[in-house]
């Protein structure tokens, strides 16, 4: 029989620690003096309480390890229950708005997607402004424990080709997870020190810059005003780009880096191409925003900077309406936020390391074409790919298209139009934050959307944040039966 108490008891330690967090944003409130710090003491009462008792009741069934069922249900309970529980600032604070999109931008925030339902940044408080941030910040060092511990663990979408990358995998799960968080957390505060001291230096104030900083570490793009990043032009996207970039590569080789191994980034096949495709899109985008603006050189390319690393990363942060760029470029926008960054990072997609995968595999069918009697085999970072990695990459690819049209679809039965289907599929399930057009687009927000839409939304937030493959294994009888 399916044991489900080792798994409720875990997340229901996770959702006491959520509550303890929201703790933090009554501080800021009681010292802003609005009057709205009750809202999190309710919220953090009610969480706590829920958290704690879960685990409780749980905790006579807790053993070493997990079964790889279990492990596929807490990777996902986990991403569920903390936005039920993180909605609640939203709809007892100032917000008013209904649990829907309360628990819409409590999702957006734990998977780091960014996308909102708010529509007046400016006059909220700043606990629920902290708040939001404090989502994306936990969200994007959970992705990260959960993109080196358990989906190489589960085999999902390829990720088992980094099983092996320094860490120990023999251990259990677990407790693999807790020497992987031990040696991350310290990297993960530090790049946000390191970006809250730079956001300072370029004029934020102390509160603006902890809340960027928390939200561009974590690739996550919540912003403090309607303006996103607009409200900041100047020096602060260079910053911005820049811990945007080395949020979107992978963790593991800064544990390497701290280890001793100085090169180790320069060495990594997937660091080398992310930095090689943001180079030769900022310069196409320069180029083609000179032709439309050609007074304005450096502007061209600072804009260009920030807005493609802001969507090849999926933080999702807006410094301009790139709406009116023109059609070539709108369109360059919509596919390049279908790459992602590396693998064990903070950013999201489908990740450079799958195409590298899939190129591979394709240079090898060319030449086996070419030479029927030859004897290829795909390589990555020089080590040959075995057939269940291609198959669980192929498998990804197939899942992901397929999600991406299966999501549109159920958004235009809503009653949306054909772009803002597909792009807020697109944008959910790749963990974006803004789409294309007038209602989602970097000038507009999710708010006017249906609440079917809002929950279809939300849902693809989550498979995408998972690597579609972990979510969907939930759904399958041989799972249970297994």
């Amino acid at each position: 029989m399916f044991d489900v108490r080792p798994v409720a008891y875990v997340i229901g330690l996770l959702v006491a620690c959520l509550g303890a967090c929201m703790l933090l944003p009554l501080v800021v409130d009681l010292a802003e003096g609005r009057g709205e710090w009750p809202v999190f003491l309710e919220s953090a009462s009610i969480t706590m309480l829920a958290g704690g008792l879960t685990s409780l009741s749980c905790a006579n069934a807790v053993k070493k390890g997990l079964t790889l069922q279990q492990t596929f249900l807490l990777t996902t309970g986990v991403w569920v229950a903390l936005p039920v529980f993180g909605a609640l600032p939203f709809v007892l604070g100032a917000t008013g708005v209904s649990y829907t999109d309360a628990f819409f931008e409590a999702m957006s925030g734990m998977t780091t997607t960014g996308s909102t339902v708010l529509t007046n940044l400016d006059g909220l408080p700043k606990g629920l402004l902290l708040w939001r941030g404090l989502l994306q910040w936990l969200g994007g060092i959970g992705i990260i424990v959960v993109a080196m511990v358990f989906l190489p663990e589960l085999r999902v979408g390829g990720m088992q080709i980094f099983r092996s990358e320094a860490f120990d995998t023999m251990g259990k799960i677990l407790p693999r997870a807790t020497q992987i968080s031990a040696s991350i957390s310290s990297i993960y505060i530090s790049l946000t020190l390191f970006c809250t001291i730079s956001y300072l230096l370029c004029g934020m104030n102390a509160f603006d810059a902890t809340v960027h900083a928390m939200t561009t570490v974590s690739t996550g793009g919540f912003s403090n005003y309607n303006a996103s990043f607009g409200t900041f032009s100047g020096p602060a996207e260079y910053v911005a780009s820049v811990f945007m970039i080395l949020a979107a590569l992978p963790f593991v080789r800064y544990v390497q880096m701290v280890a001793g191994h100085r090169f180790v980034l320069l060495s990594d096949s997937q660091v080398l191409t992310f930095l090689a495709i943001i180079g030769t899109l900022v310069v196409v985008t320069s180029i083609t925003l000179l032709s439309i603006f050609p007074h304005h050189p450096e502007q061209a390319v600072r804009e260009a900077l920030f807005n493609i690393t802001s969507i090849i990363s999926g933080t999702g942060y807006a410094s301009v309406d790139y709406m009116s760029w023109g059609p070539f470029l709108i369109a360059m926008f919509f596919f390049i936020g279908l790459i992602g960054g590396c693998a064990g990072s903070t950013a999201c997609s489908v990740k450079i390391f799958r195409y590298q995968l899939l190129f591979a595999s394709i240079r090898v069918q060319l030449r086996r074409i070419r030479a029927p009697h030859g004897v290829f085999v795909p390589r990555y970072q020089g080590r040959p790919v075995g057939p269940d990695v291609l198959s669980s990459v192929m498998s990804f690819f197939v899942f992901f298209v397929v999600s991406l049209g299966v999501l549109s679809v159920a958004l235009s039965l809503t009653g949306l139009d054909f772009i803002t289907s597909v792009s807020g599929a697109a944008t959910a399930i790749a963990n974006i934050g803004p789409g294309l057009g007038d209602t989602i687009g970097p000038a507009g927000n999710f708010s006017s959307l249906s609440d079917t839409a809002k929950w279809i939304l939300s849902f693809a937030m989550l498979v995408g944040r998972l690597e579609i493959l972990a979510v969907f294994a939930l759904f399958t009888i041989g799972f249970w039966r297994a």
